[in-house]
């Protein structure tokens, strides 16, 4: 009988806060009555099969002791496999937070193995990492964001400084600054190794806040209670994961106090843009606020801790939360690919191919 898995870590920036969201998942399971597959994607890439009572220690250097290298297929009957035995595996809980975990390659190969995941598919994963596709599918379709523009070698953009410089593609707190000129914006995105695949920005709202609001798309669309995390300047990686002992116990006020207005707006908006990106599973979408005026920043698919210590009003049990991804993705289909139409009538009656190269 299938079993199903967690996976976590990856080789990310975000490998660490990924590996701490596995092992509390791997927990919860179990306190669900689910004994997962423990499954840990090192920062080489390499994959292993690991036991179910690990503590974060164990994988501050790598694979910890006793686990089981894996080879993964991404072929029909593929996944992973010990030796030649093949891990019986019915739906894959993923903790990838940021790289190829969440960007839509993790999902394309697993879609390619015919395995059931949670989480948005590999289009809408790849969507949702890309900000600059966000920011201007989010514009035209109505939504108040910010300017987004590449940081690129010519002039400065329309807005004025101070800037906010960020991965076009990455998670929502690692390689973020703020910066005063564009000069310096150029500098970074030439220098951090976190913008080498691109590096945009955007203005700076001097005295906004973030507010955030997860949702869960099973058994029905539902959203949770809105935090307002406690930050300087923005909520960067150091505030989010590094202060009050991880992202459960730093600072925030929860449930944020709103003016109805405003929280009526808020979840408005977090319930259309579920529907339009494609959210699934647990998702946690992000806002600015400044005197009252809402904009949507991004959504974040596979967020810090699965966002589930954001569900206390309504209250939900976290083992029941992550009870209900795994339940989810079992009753999805898996990934079907069609040949239809691919019937071999254009090559029988292709001329040779040397004839087509002119």
């Amino acid at each position: 009988m299938s079993r199903a898995a967690v996976l976590f870590g990856g080789p990310s920036p975000e490998h660490d806060i990924s590996v701490l969201t596995g092992l509390q998942a791997v927990r919860l399971l179990a306190e669900a009555g689910r004994e997962p597959v423990v499954i840990y994607w090192s920062k080489k890439g390499d994959w292993y099969q690991v036991g179910a009572d690990g503590e974060a220690q164990d994988y501050a250097d790598g694979p910890p002791a006793k686990a089981r290298e894996l080879r993964f297929v991404a072929q029909p009957q593929g996944g992973w496999f010990m030796k030649r035995r093949r891990l019986e595996v019915g739906a894959v809980l993923v903790c990838c937070h940021g790289g190829p975990g969440e960007d839509g390659t993790l999902q394309g190969a697993l879609d390619l193995a015919g395995i059931r995941y949670t989480g948005p598919n590999a289009a809408d994963s790849a969507l949702l990492m890309d900000k600059l596709a966000f920011g201007g599918l989010m514009d035209s379709s109505g939504f108040r964001t910010l300017p987004r523009v590449p940081v690129a070698e010519g002039g400065p953009p329309d807005f004025p400084p101070p800037y906010i410089v960020k991965p076009r593609f990455g998670g929502s707190s690692i390689g973020i600054e703020v910066v005063d000129d564009f000069e310096t914006a150029q500098a970074l995105a030439r220098s951090s190794p976190h913008l080498v695949r691109g590096a945009l920005m955007e203005p700076y709202l001097e005295g906004s806040r973030d507010l955030n609001v997860a949702v869960r798309t099973y058994p029905e669309l539902q959203l949770s209670a809105i935090e307002a995390p406690q930050s300087y300047r923005f909520y960067d990686y150091q505030q989010k994961y590094l202060s009050g002992g991880g992202i459960e116990g730093s600072p925030r006020e929860l449930p944020a106090w709103l003016p109805e207005e405003m929280e009526t707006e808020l979840r408005g908006v977090a319930r259309r843009v579920s529907g339009l990106v494609g959210i699934r599973s647990i998702a946690r979408i992000d806002f600015l606020e400044r005197e009252g005026r809402l904009w949507i920043n991004e959504v974040n698919t596979i967020p810090g801790s699965l966002s589930l210590y954001l569900w206390v009003d309504p209250p939900i049990a976290r083992s029941e939360l992550v009870a209900d991804l795994i339940a989810e993705a079992e009753g999805s289909p898996p990934r079907r690919f069609s040949v239809a139409g691919s019937d071999g009538a254009a090559l029988r009656s292709a001329a040779t191919i040397s004839s087509k190269l002119g």
